[in-house]
């Protein structure tokens, strides 16, 4: 089995909270059909001060299959990073797939770069350096996007799927990460540390909202740091 640092459970945890059963499932489900272009990526982000950030490999599993599931070929990424999510997604859509992946911080998107590059999937993704609120506002004309995956600032969440309902197609998908936030969601906001507690609201604003949407179909997904998955309904 990889010999892998250990998940950083006090940063943002997984909310498998038995971090030997975490393990177990890594090693035994995913790790061992992790692309090695996705752990060389997933590996050079663990040493990145702000590592915890990256998607969970096991709600990236979970994410290729969905791709493929709905042979998504046009997609939208809001909230980048290193690149894990998004090198993923390069993988599982056609060679003629396109991502527009939106991030304001290009520099962390660097680190990640020479492993797109590897892959052979760099001409799948357009980077805009940008928040992605004007992005995605320039891009309301077109709503024939198959699926979009959100992990960027939890405030604008909500603000991310007004517009994005404009630009998924009916049957589509979006897949929003953090939604449980470590778990603080089920918590007492004086038992979650201060530096947790804005997005810790967010994501219970978000929450609510997204279960009254009668637009979407959902499903909040106990993996990774929490995985609402939403179907664009007719």
């Amino acid at each position: 089995m990889e010999n892998l640092p250990k998940p950083k459970m006090t940063a943002n945890p997984v909310i498998l909270q038995s971090e030997n059963l975490t393990k177990y499932i890594l090693e035994t489900t995913v790790y061992p059909r992790e692309p090695e272009t996705l752990k060389e990526i997933r590996n050079a982000t663990a040493s990145h001060p702000m590592g915890f950030m990256g998607t969970a490999p096991d709600a990236g599993q979970l994410m290729a299959l969905l791709l493929k599931l709905m042979n998504a070929k046009k997609t939208i990424e809001v909230g980048v990073f290193t690149g894990y999510s998004l090198l993923l997604t390069a993988l599982n859509i056609p060679e003629d797939g396109k991502v527009i992946a939106i991030d304001p911080d290009r520099k962390a998107y660097e680190i990640g770069l020479p492993f797109i590059k590897k892959a052979g999937v760099e001409h799948k993704i357009d980077f805009m350096e940008s928040p992605a609120l004007p992005v995605l506002d320039e891009l309301l004309q077109d709503g024939t996007f198959d699926f979009a995956f959100v992990d960027a600032d939890k405030h604008n969440y909500w603000n991310y799927h007004e517009r994005l309902l404009k630009l998924i197609k009916i049957g589509g998908l979006i897949i929003y990460d953090n939604t449980l936030w470590g778990g603080s969601v089920a918590k007492p906001e004086e038992d979650v540390p201060a530096p947790k507690r804005g997005p810790r609201q967010a994501a219970l604003s978000f929450n609510k909202e997204i279960a009254n949407d009668s637009r979407v179909e959902i499903s909040l997904a106990s993996i990774g740091d929490g995985f609402t998955i939403c179907r664009r309904a007719p």
